[in-house]
């Protein structure tokens, strides 16, 4: 059977972006871009005008695993369906029926936009069985370009410059530190930490966690910083790691996120059932039953 990934060069950047995005995701990248998406979720928490939101709905705060779940689907189902298939659209739908109940800042979304364009490839940079290529890349960003505009987000870049100009200048003005800020990364981190670890082991696993992380989200979040003697020996073994699946084969069957099992779905999901406000009809009234 053919590498699928292989596809990949003879693919156009611009029209065949989902394709190739896809293509990144579920074969070529599958774990390290799932992990370099949850970074993203601790740079946006960085900033206080959007900790402050996802604080105020409570979810997190009750229900961290129904949140992270609903969140990792309502972005997958584009991403492995395609933007404009009907599970894609509908997925899109709810996340601006969603985003549309709260009076959320334009520059606030932008920059959750841009984590999602730019984590995956400083990831992969670092730690990766290789970097994206040129081409990879402008398909990456432009897939992103186009999930961001059927979000109705304003001001999208043009290229992948212009996402690292705005994440670079946001940064500087938006990363500060607030009580929001730690207290979603304390939730988010345990919860990341109890998909591998039982929870006597996280006291181990946590300094691991935070030497992926970089200093400015370290101060933003109020999340402690590892030693230097430690964060040098992760990333050696996360090298390590690179080189040994550059000896593997290459992934032949799709790692889709969307076909988890999940324990707070053990009988599946409904797209309209996923994330917060506003709720369906449907979903109101078994809520008042």
């Amino acid at each position: 059977m053919a590498v699928p990934e292989n596809r990949i060069p003879q693919l156009s950047s611009e029209a065949d972006c989902e394709e190739i995005a896809r293509l990144l995701t579920t074969y070529a990248f599958s774990w390290d871009i799932e992990r370099a998406l949850e970074l993203a979720l601790f740079r946006s928490y960085a900033v206080p005008s959007i900790s402050d939101l996802l604080m105020k709905t409570r979810e997190f705060a009750e229900r961290p695993r129904k949140r992270y779940d609903d969140t990792e689907l309502l972005i997958s189902e584009p991403m492995e369906n395609g933007i404009d298939s009907d599970r894609g659209r509908a997925a899109i739908g709810r996340i601006n029926a969603m985003h549309g109940h709260y009076r959320i800042a334009d520059d606030d979304m932008l920059y959750v936009l841009c984590t999602f364009v730019l984590e995956p490839i400083r990831w992969l940079d670092r730690f990766g069985r290789q970097p994206m290529t040129a081409h990879e890349r402008a398909a990456w960003t432009n897939y992103h370009r186009r999930l961001g505009a059927r979000m109705g987000i304003a001001g999208i870049p043009a290229d992948l410059a212009g996402f690292e100009a705005f994440a670079a200048a946001f940064e500087r003005d938006r990363f500060r530190f607030a009580p929001s800020n730690a207290a979603l990364a304390g939730i988010t981190l345990e919860l990341l930490l109890g998909f591998y670890l039982p929870r006597r082991l996280h006291r181990f696993g946590r300094p691991v966690a935070l030497a992926l992380m970089d200093t400015p989200l370290l101060l933003a979040t109020g999340l402690p910083a590892p030693s230097d003697r430690l964060r040098r020996w992760v990333h050696l073994a996360m090298r390590g790691r690179a080189r040994l699946l550059r000896c593997l084969p290459r992934r032949r069957w799709p790692r889709l996120v969307t076909a988890r099992r999940r324990p707070g779905y053990p009988g599946g999901y409904r797209i309209s059932e996923l994330g917060t406000w506003p709720q369906t009809k449907e979903r109101a009234e078994r809520a008042g039953a």
